[in-house]
């Protein structure tokens, strides 16, 4: 067969087009933190060793790194020598990759960062070392103090990043803990992993991070990345604001993950979600999805979504239970639940006159059952009835064939008639009266001391056993 010059050129020029990041990755050699001198030995601080190595990936613009399933103590301040803006104890960085535009891969092995004992967090007198106490909103911005801005910066990398199988431990109970600073609690950065404005896809798998005196996570992704990113089995537990915030950026794949008792450690502060979403300096956020996560025991809300230009989140088989707060408050356009299991009430749902924007709910299952908690208890809501579901006016919040199980305290949702309910089952062992007021359609069977009001039947609606019209 002939092939002409032009066409065999061309296809050669794409195969090595192909194969480019191939061999720079195979020019790259395998790094590690102890050819820069650490140690891994759970007592010296490794940090300027784990810096020096990030310095020569950032270098060669990209490479792998590898651990030992071994403990590596990292966190480091250092006072500052003037009064000023910035710092007053500044902290050094432990990672910090920007700019890459080949894969980084780092391979954890099961090791532990933890943080060194007895730094500190919060506001502190740079001339005294000591903490020092104001009235919260609090903006002096010179008394600051952290052990670490992020174990794991990961800004403006153009390829794929994948990290795994690696514990970071913020030893939040071993910090010295100074004044508030922020408009509430502790607004200073202390992040397990902070990812910025990445265009590559990103991998996270098999992480856990806790005891962060601010968040696991933080997304503040580019509102222009196409590709996806995937978060598999990441456990972000006891964190001091949140388990995971996400600031901005689309095509968020989060399954397996655990995002569970947000502010439940030595600090906390608001809003003390398991998951924050929330779009901040004029990027929007779409496209999320959660498959099997655990949203529980915060101090705050487990799924809260309500501030910026944020929208279209699917959540599929997770469970949200809230013990001092509500399960979920899922106040965004397009948030979709299937499948998912609530142990708490919910608040905020969101609703629209166009329905495809309101939120709708399939195959859910609403339970208050305490033995579900991991803590024996169930967040009653602000309502003296406890419902549990709590929606003044939501327009086309939809129920779709789920079941409301209420054997404890709470009463079937108190909501309006521009709710529907579909198909559903409702019962309750309270002996408050409830108001599960909307549209019924299909067939709806309830169970428990009910007022259905001016509801709207379109379909068959059996009450304790007598069919209603």
């Amino acid at each position: 067969m002939h092939i002409s010059r032009r066409r065999y050129l061309g296809g050669t020029a794409c195969v090595l087009a192909a194969l480019q990041p191939l061999r720079a990755m195979a020019q790259f050699r395998i790094v590690t933190p102890e050819e820069f001198g650490a140690r891994g030995d759970g007592r010296s601080n490794d940090t300027a060793a784990f810096a020096a190595m990030t310095a020569f990936v950032n270098s060669h613009g990209g490479g792998k790194i590898q651990l030992r399933p071994t403990t590596y103590i990292v966190g480091r301040q250092t006072r500052a020598s003037e009064q000023g803006e910035g710092y007053a104890f500044e902290p050094a960085p432990i990672m910090d990759f920007r700019g890459c535009k080949l894969p980084l891969v780092l391979r954890g092995n099961g090791a532990r960062l933890r943080c060194a004992p007895a730094l500190k967090y919060g506001t502190f007198d740079r001339a005294t070392g000591c903490a020092t106490h104001h009235s919260v909103p609090s903006y002096r911005g010179n008394e600051l103090a952290t052990p670490y801005r992020a174990m794991i910066h990961v800004e403006e990398c153009s390829d794929e990043v994948d990290i795994s199988e690696l514990e970071l431990d913020g030893n939040l109970g071993a910090l010295e803990i100074g004044g508030r600073y922020g408009d509430v609690g502790w607004q200073i950065p202390a992040i397990g992993i902070h990812l910025i404005n990445n265009r590559g896809p990103e991998r996270l798998s098999h992480i856990h991070a806790h005891h962060h005196a601010l968040d696991g996570v933080l997304i503040d992704g580019s509102s222009e990345r196409a590709i996806a990113t995937s978060f598999q089995h990441v456990r972000c537990q006891f964190n001091g604001r949140q388990g995971c915030s996400i600031v901005g950026g689309r095509n968020y794949k989060f399954s397996d993950c655990d995002f569970s008792a947000s502010g439940k450690g030595r600090i906390s502060s608001a809003p003390g979600a398991g998951v924050d979403v929330e779009a901040e300096a004029g990027k929007p956020i779409r496209n999320l999805s959660f498959l099997r996560c655990t949203f529980s025991n915060n101090s705050g809300v487990g799924l809260l979504a309500d501030g910026g230009d944020s929208k279209d989140a699917v959540f599929e088989h997770c469970t949200f239970i809230g013990t001092t707060s509500w399960a979920a408050w899922p106040n965004r356009p397009r948030f979709r639940f299937s499948g998912c299991t609530f142990v708490g009430p919910i608040v905020h749902a969101f609703g629209d006159e166009d329905r495809q924007r309101a939120c709708q709910f399939h195959e859910c299952t609403f339970l208050d059952d305490p033995k579900l908690s991991p803590n024996g208890e169930v967040y009653g809501g602000g309502n003296p009835s406890r419902p549990i579901a709590d929606l003044s006016a939501n327009p086309n919040v939809l129920f779709d064939r789920c079941k409301f199980r209420l054997t404890h305290r709470a009463v079937l949702p108190w909501t309006t008639n521009v709710v529907t309910f579909a198909n559903c089952t409702m019962t309750q062992l309270a002996p408050a009266r409830s108001y599960p007021r909307g549209t019924f359609v299909g067939r709806n069977i309830i169970v428990g001391n009910v007022d259905l009001y001016s509801a709207r039947f379109e379909g068959e609606v059996i009450v304790n056993g007598r069919k209603v019209h």
